[in-house]
């Protein structure tokens, strides 16, 4: 098993994903300001490159109202 995570890991090596906030966190709940600042988004309008992994596109799915996502 942790030879296919290895494998899949490989395999997305090298993919990103560009992360901009460009919504206001206010009046949100705190599962999703903690999930901004999960992916490294601290000021509004900051953009991130973040690798493509399952993990990542979860928490953007969490916040995908709040964020713009190229790539």
């Amino acid at each position: 098993m942790a030879a296919a995570k290895k494998k899949a890991a490989k395999a997305v090596a090298g993919k990103t994903v560009k992360v901009t906030w460009i919504r206001s966190a206010n009046k949100r709940t705190a599962d999703q300001q903690g999930t901004l600042v999960g992916l490294g988004l601290r000021k509004l309008h900051q953009t991130r490159e973040l690798e493509d992994t399952p993990s990542v596109r979860g928490m953007i799915a969490k916040v995908q109202h709040l964020v713009q996502v190229e790539g």
